[in-house]
C-alpha cells in the first residue's frame, strides 16, 4: 500500500471507530492512584491583585494633582472646532477597530495548526 492510501484508510478507521474504547476499567484506576489535587488559595491571589490596584490608583491621583488634568483636558476640548472634535472622533474609532482586527487575526493565526 502506498503512504497516501495508508492514510486515507488509517483516517476512515478512526472516523469510524466508536467514540468509547472499553479499556477493562484502566483509566478508572490511574485516575484513583494520582493524589489528590490541592485547594489553591484563590482568595489570597486577589487580595494581592486588588491592594496593589488601590495602592497604584491612590498614588496615581496623588501624582495627578487630585485628577485636575481630566478637567484641564475637557476644558481644552471645549472650546476646539466641530470639525476637529469629529476628526479626532474618527481618528479614535479607526485606532479601536484597527487594534480588535490585529487582536482578531492574531488570535485566528493561533487557533490554525
Amino acid at each position: 500500500m502506498d503512504e497516501k492510501s495508508q492514510e486515507d484508510w488509517l483516517n476512515r478507521q478512526l472516523r469510524e471507530a466508536a467514540p468509547y474504547i472499553d479499556d477493562d476499567g484502566f483509566t478508572t484506576r490511574v485516575l484513583q492512584k494520582l493524589p489528590a489535587a490541592r485547594p489553591q488559595r484563590q482568595s489570597l491571589r486577589a487580595a494581592i491583585l486588588l491592594g496593589i490596584t488601590l495602592l497604584g490608583s491612590a498614588i496615581a491621583y496623588t501624582l495627578s494633582d487630585g485628577g485636575r488634568f481630566i478637567a484641564v483636558e475637557m476644558q481644552r476640548l471645549a472650546v476646539l472646532p466641530s470639525l476637529w472634535l469629529i476628526a479626532l472622533a474618527l481618528a479614535s474609532g479607526i485606532l479601536v477597530m484597527a487594534g480588535g482586527l490585529i487582536a482578531a487575526i492574531s488570535k485566528t493565526r493561533q487557533l490554525q495548526p
